[in-house]
């Protein structure tokens, strides 16, 4: 049994690499004098708007909120339809049945993972889907979806394309960060997350002025004016604490990003010739933001049982699709089967990674695998 030190988990290691910088930024927050949407939430929109480069951040109460008011802020709502993968986390679904519009289940392309633009073309031609106003693309585990070719079926459309990215953080399409690369990001910064908060919270990209100014409103209350509500909007904060706390991180949000893609690179070196193995692809012109390091193979669960039962950590993200959800099994799919999805749900796993796990660990978690005796 491996000692379980050796895969601590990320959370309390994010928070002790960042721990006198978080209680100086706590105790700032403290003994200040404004604990909603103060000075902290602004500098933090700021600065992580620079970084993702773009125009506007909108600081929300978490990345579910997030997608929910992006929706809203464009007018998407009732009778609306919007394309989503069905293998994503269910808060993607969510989100837009909480906007009021109705999801269309699109399959993944089997390599990246993430939405597929020939499928999403077959599906927004089909007679069910002719109220499609926006597609949600997904950049599933940090893998940035297609954007070429979805930025023009949407073009071609006249439809939104809009990018959930709680996964992505540092994420890169033809050098660019995901999040201000369509009419708006949404993110995620549950404590999980490449860049976690020691909670919830959230946050909303976007160039247009307009979409910003709107998000603002929508956030608290739909007021424009204290007390004025000149929309209907919802309590959606991001917190002060959490703003103060999510400032320390991002500074060294850059140097982590190189950790993960440094133990993702060892993986491929010490996996890379494991014939019954599937390693996660990396599409041209994209930087993998390495949130999770998800293999696959035909062998899933007793590779499971074997890595668990030597203290391994691993997961499976995801157990089910959405479309195969109790709460969501009577969507209608907006492609026939979703037969890639179904098949990679089936033999996906996830391993170990995250900046503050050792060389030692991932050779452990490899060894474990190449001494796996085959079914």
């Amino acid at each position: 049994m491996i000692p379980s030190q050796v895969f601590s988990a990320y959370p309390i290691e994010d928070f002790r690499a960042h721990e006198a910088g978080i209680r100086d930024a706590m105790d700032r927050v403290l003994t200040g004098s404004s604990y909603i949407l103060g000075p902290e939430v602004s500098a933090f929109e700021s600065e992580f708007a620079d970084w993702i480069g773009a125009r506007h951040a909108v600081g929300v109460a978490n990345g579910t909120d997030a997608i929910e008011l992006l929706l809203r802020a464009h007018g998407i709502g009732p009778g609306d339809q919007v394309a989503v993968p069905s293998h994503t986390a269910v808060a993607s679904v969510s989100a837009i049945q909480r906007a009021g519009a109705d999801p269309v289940l699109v399959d993944i392309d089997p390599v990246s993972r993430t939405i597929d633009a020939s499928t999403l073309g077959a599906a927004l031609a089909r007679e069910d889907a002719r109220n499609v106003k926006a597609v949600l693309a997904v950049h599933l585990y940090g893998h940035p979806a297609p954007l070429a070719p979805l930025q023009a079926l949407c073009r071609t459309n006249g439809l939104l394309l809009l990018e959930d990215c709680a996964q992505a953080h540092g994420a890169e399409w033809e050098g660019r960060r995901v999040g201000a690369l369509a009419d708006g990001g949404a993110f995620s910064f549950y404590p999980t997350k490449n860049l976690g908060a020691i909670g919830d919270g959230g946050a909303v990209c976007t160039n247009d002025d307009g979409i910003a100014e709107r998000l603002r409103w929508l956030r608290q209350y739909g007021w424009a004016e204290r007390y004025v509500s000149h929309v209907t909007g919802i309590n959606s904060r991001l917190d002060e604490l959490q703003a103060a706390l999510l400032r320390v991180k991002l500074r060294t949000l850059d140097q982590q990003l190189k950790r993960r893609s440094a133990l993702a690179r060892r993986y491929e070196e010490r996996l890379g010739s494991v014939g019954w193995l599937q390693l996660p692809a990396v599409s041209e012109n994209v930087r993998h933001a390495w949130h999770l390091y998800v293999i696959r193979t035909p062998h899933r669960e007793a590779l499971f049982a074997h890595l668990s039962s030597a203290g391994i950590p691993v997961a499976l993200h995801y157990p089910a699709a959405v479309h195969q959800q109790p709460a969501y099994c009577q969507l209608p799919p907006g492609s026939p089967g979703l037969p890639q999805t179904e098949s990679l749900l089936r033999e996906i796993l996830t391993l170990p990674l995250h900046p503050y796990l050792s060389d030692e660990a991932i050779d452990r978690v490899c060894e474990s695998i190449l001494s796996f005796p085959l079914p």
